[in-house]
């Protein structure tokens, strides 16, 4: 709110809020002034991400000015966002009143409508929502829903069909049409229907939840078995707690109801669904927002919506509002465990470390096999820079694992980075090979081992290697093409050096520290003006007090000539000598043309 009255002050300094024509027709300046001082400051606190201080500026505004089409929109916009739908209602009248059809006001009015039964008007106020690409599909699918609802099953599944647009958007329409038909007891078109979306490239949670809840209510336990293990086979990392509980329920011979019983939670998950879809693409976090709130305004207990909102919470640093929503999700799930472990960090993120701490180890103690704690545990302290006790737990965590798999990679490369910042390189390096065994093509290993052994001067061929495998996985990895400009530089290749830090600024050019070692390659390579400028760049962009401090020095004094220039030769001698060492090891291992017959 300070930064949004700062702004206001900016702008309001910087225009005339109102030409002097428009003051002599009658206008008052007060209330334009103070207008517009809202509108700009809701305006900044909603790019802020701070919707709650933004509506109470939208508010404020629009008392001065009711009728104002603009404030309108933004303040219901904002109540939506912060899941005030009662207060969303009475501005969405008014905006339809304006206009024709309007696709937040359509949605909102249709939402309440339903949640209250009375679907037949719930599908007119959705109409009015069809406007834009998202807005059409979302009006198509929450129409389907509430023809569903009143008993009319062919007019739900012509609604869906009607509609034709990307593949992107086809898998949503078949998605809900075999969750119609499912609950319709058209069971073998519902699953012709899951198989298709299922086979897609959108491997999602609620699908695969979807489509194997209903395989075990036709009986066919076989089925729903083979499509969690598909889903198994298909992801990377851990499963997720409700694949995971249901797993556990079709081999205990236990049964579960469809995902979706009724048209109200249909509804639902089409907020759902759609909010998760705008929200991965990055650019779409508000209205993400909007609708996983009109999902909870019709399941206001659902996990999965709650988790959502959260985590657009936490992507725009709201870790209080986060916090609480977790809090909201009701105990027993087979997220609870995951849930705590997030808001534990939120609470460090909050510097409420003992809380943190607290919550984590008592997880930790409910659960002698379950590792999530304990490694958030190291997690915290690592980013903490308290390095002996991110290592002591980390040790808890690996000790808890009999046989360390591949996802444990993670484990031993935390605990080696953290043995490398106390100076215990041989632990260190020890556990950052353990984890390149463990997962070989983990870029973020390749070149934590790499740059370390090409910084000590030791197994130079192969650290190059590495670290050139890193990039090959990860080009648009801006500190990793670093590591490699900086290892031809540490070498005295100074002109590989400017061609990979020139790459890695390109990529990444706000971070003083890759703007600082290409300056430092620059200067090396006879590039002084240039280097001093890409130091005075670095200078700019907040580095460390002491990194500053080194900077400002490079800037006045440059380089020193005598020991960059010893550092070099030692720096090529030992390359030499690693060179004519691999040559002797290649030349005593590598088998004879006789010897491979």
């Amino acid at each position: 709110m300070l930064i949004a009255r700062a702004a206001i002050a900016a702008v309001l300094a910087a225009f005339p809020l109102i030409s002097s024509a428009s003051a002599r027709v009658g206008e008052r300046p007060t209330e334009m002034h103070s207008s517009l001082g809202g509108y700009l400051a809701g305006r900044v606190a909603h790019g802020q991400h701070e919707t709650d201080a933004a509506a109470l500026f939208y508010k404020s505004a629009l008392a001065k000015d009711p009728q104002n089409e603009i404030l309108l929109e933004q303040s219901q916009f904002m109540d939506v966002a912060e899941g005030r739908i009662a207060e969303a209602l009475e501005i969405s009248r008014q905006l339809l009143k304006l206009q024709t059809s309007h696709r937040i006001g359509g949605l909102v009015l249709g939402v309440d409508a339903a949640k209250q039964g009375r679907f037949a008007d719930a599908g007119e106020s959705f109409k009015l929502a069809a406007s834009g690409l998202v807005g059409e599909l979302t009006s198509t699918l929450s129409v389907a829903w509430t023809k569903y609802a009143v008993g009319d099953v062919d007019g739900a599944l012509s609604e869906i069909d009607g509609l034709k647009q990307a593949e992107w958007a086809q898998f949503y329409l078949r998605y809900h049409k075999a969750l119609i038909c499912d609950l319709a007891g058209r069971q073998q078109e519902a699953g012709r229907l899951y198989e298709r979306a299922f086979r897609g490239e959108q491997r999602l949670v609620r699908l695969t939840l979807a489509y194997a809840q209903h395989a075990l209510a036709r009986g066919d336990r076989k089925l729903a078995r083979s499509i969690v293990a598909d889903h198994a086979r298909r992801v990377t990392g851990t499963l997720h707690p409700y694949i995971s509980a249901l797993s556990d329920t079709i081999n205990s011979g236990g049964d579960t109801p469809l995902l979706v019983t009724n048209p109200t939670d249909g509804l639902a998950e089409v907020f759902l669904g759609l909010g998760e879809a705008l929200t991965s693409k990055g650019g779409g976090i508000g209205l993400g927002a909007v609708y996983f709130q009109l999902s909870l305004h019709l399941q206001p207990s659902s996990p999965f919506a709650l988790a959502a909102l959260a985590s657009v919470y936490e992507t725009t640093k709201r870790y209080e509002s986060a916090i609480k929503t977790y809090d909201r999700i009701p105990a027993g799930t087979p997220t609870q465990m995951s849930i705590e472990v997030r808001k534990a960090l939120l609470l460090n993120q909050l510097d409420r470390l003992d809380e943190a701490k607290t919550l984590l180890e008592r997880i930790a103690s409910e659960s002698k096999t379950d590792i999530r704690a304990l490694d958030a545990l190291g997690n915290i302290m690592q980013s903490r820079k308290r390095f002996d006790e991110a290592i002591g737990y980390y040790d808890r965590v690996i000790e808890r694992i009999d046989t360390p798999a591949k996802q444990h990679w993670s484990l031993f490369f935390a605990r080696g980075t953290s043995y490398e910042r106390i100076k215990n390189w041989p632990k260190a390096e020890a556990d950052l090979q353990r984890a390149l065994r463990l997962s070989p093509d983990q870029a973020s290993v390749l070149n934590y081992l790499g740059y370390s052994w090409v910084d000590q001067d030791k197994n130079l061929r192969q650290g190059m290697e590495h670290i050139r495998k890193a990039v090959r996985l990860r080009p648009d990895d801006g500190h990793i093409v670093d590591s490699l400009g900086w290892a031809h530089y540490r070498l005295g290749n100074y002109k590989e050096a400017v061609r990979y830090l020139e790459r890695a600024v390109e990529i990444m050019p706000y971070d003083p520290i890759l703007n600082d070692h290409l300056g430092d390659a620059y200067w090396r390579a006879g590039r002084r003006r240039e280097a001093r400028f890409q130091w005075s760049q670095a200078l700019t962009l907040s580095p460390d007090a002491e990194d500053a401090k080194k900077i400002q020095a490079k800037v006045t004094s440059g380089l020193p000539i005598r020991s960059q220039a010893r550092a070099v030769k030692r720096t090529r001698q030992s390359a030499q000598r690693e060179a004519q060492r691999k040559k002797r090891t290649d030349n005593q291992s590598t088998p004879s043309s006789q010897q491979l017959r």
